[in-house]
């Protein structure tokens, strides 16, 4: 999981700082090490996984270990970013947990046609919502294996 010594970093794909805020607080009470990148909304979240736009320059061989994405973002929403990671050879076997509050029947059958790793929605209550994000983080960045 590691790119030499430096652990891969976690993309956090989320628009509302509330949540940005809980999940960042939570992964890190876990104690896990990982970078956390945030993309607040679709367009930063391919720029930065494509290295265009304002990450244009970014060595792209380095691809975070798992991106945290939600769907209902600003400008291209998850279903289309999605969509996007999995059409592209760079991106196409990257994780992908879909961590959203939406529980609606389309979001789900989409996220998963379209080859999400995992589908989350997020508790409402803080202590259920820290032990979600502690166990994904626990999951995807120290058990997971990928194809390199």
């Amino acid at each position: 999981m590691t790119s030499g010594l430096t652990p891969r970093n976690i993309l956090l794909v989320e628009d509302n700082p509330d949540d940005e805020e809980l999940t960042i607080r939570a992964l890190q009470r876990s104690g896990l090490m990982n970078e956390i990148v945030v993309a607040r909304d679709g367009v930063e979240a391919l720029d930065y996984l494509f290295g265009t736009g304002q990450y244009a320059g970014r060595n792209t061989q380095i691809q975070p270990a798992v991106v945290l994405l939600d769907l209902q973002l600003p400008r291209i929403n998850g279903i289309e970013v999605l969509q996007r990671l999995r059409a592209d050879d760079r991106t196409r076997f990257l994780p992908v947990v879909v961590f959203t509050s939406s529980n609606e029947q389309r979001d789900f059958v989409d996220s998963y046609s379209y080859g999400c790793n995992s589908y989350i929605c997020k508790p409402i209550d803080f202590i259920q919502f820290s032990a979600a994000v502690r166990q994904l983080g626990m999951y995807w960045l120290l058990l997971n294996e990928v194809p390199r």
